[in-house]
């Protein structure tokens, strides 16, 4: 690849994932979109993108561990709530007409963003719901649910881990985001990553500047996180949500 398309790709994937880790999902509008243009074919522009979406949970989870404040049982239980769910995505893929799945998606992605809008203090401050047993079940058929997004789908799956995390289990923003890049951004992609690389061709020549924007952007964007709090991220999520919406309902 010419040294200017890989400068190119670097900071696509970095700006991307800097936002992604400011509102816990949406690199897919600006990195999948280029990978397109650029030349490659849908398949193997979606396995791409996949396997570089990895290296944002890798940079975010960088950062938020530092925190010491994630609950890594609860961590697990999203975890494998959400696995299954990636795995039968993957194999529904080709078999789900695209134009209808991506409608489907964009209707319900911009309406996440219109909802955060409507709800001034949703996920500013957090409190602890549904952590009963029935709760648990809801929450994690709800994730269950999303994983078969994440792992059939191409943009947007990591904000409706996002606003379930906060509308269901009480998080704020904040705290909602960091566990959606961790196990969204990292385990969810990479087992998509890893099915996808396997039914479809993969630019590897393209990754090393994916991987590295991905990388930095991650760590940045969770860094500004922390460092600004639930505003910034509720606007950050709004923000995206909307654009990606848009972007599946008329691309």
């Amino acid at each position: 690849m010419p040294l200017i398309d890989s400068l190119i790709l670097f900071v696509i994937s970095l700006v991307a994932n800097l936002l992604s880790a400011l509102a816990g999902g949406g690199a897919g509008l600006l990195q999948l979109p280029a990978l397109l243009h650029l030349g490659l074919p849908f398949g193997m522009a979606l396995a791409t993108h996949k396997i570089a979406s990895v290296a944002l949970g890798v940079g975010a989870t960088t950062r938020h561990w530092q925190t010491g404040k994630l609950k890594w049982r609860f961590a697990l239980l999203i975890l494998l709530a959400g696995l299954p769910g990636v795995w039968l995505g993957t194999q529904l893929i080709l078999a789900i007409p695209e134009q209808i799945a991506q409608f489907a998606l964009g209707v319900l992605t911009l309406g996440l963003g219109v909802y955060s809008l409507l709800k001034k203090d949703l996920g500013l401050t957090s409190q602890r719901i549904h952590r009963d047993k029935i709760g648990l079940i809801i929450g994690c058929l709800g994730l269950f649910i999303i994983g078969i997004l994440n792992g059939s789908l191409t943009s947007g799956t990591g904000l409706f881990v996002t606003i379930w995390l906060v509308r269901w289990f009480g998080f704020d923003f904040t705290r909602a985001v960091s566990y959606t890049l961790i196990l969204v951004g990292f385990f969810w992609n990479g087992l998509g990553a890893l099915f996808l690389s396997l039914q479809t061709p993969v630019a590897w020549s393209w990754l090393p500047a994916l991987l590295l924007g991905s990388l930095i952007g991650g760590y940045l964007g969770a860094h500004w996180a922390l460092l600004k709090g639930n505003q910034l991220v509720k606007r950050s999520f709004e923000v995206l949500t909307i654009l990606v919406g848009l972007s599946l309902l008329f691309t």
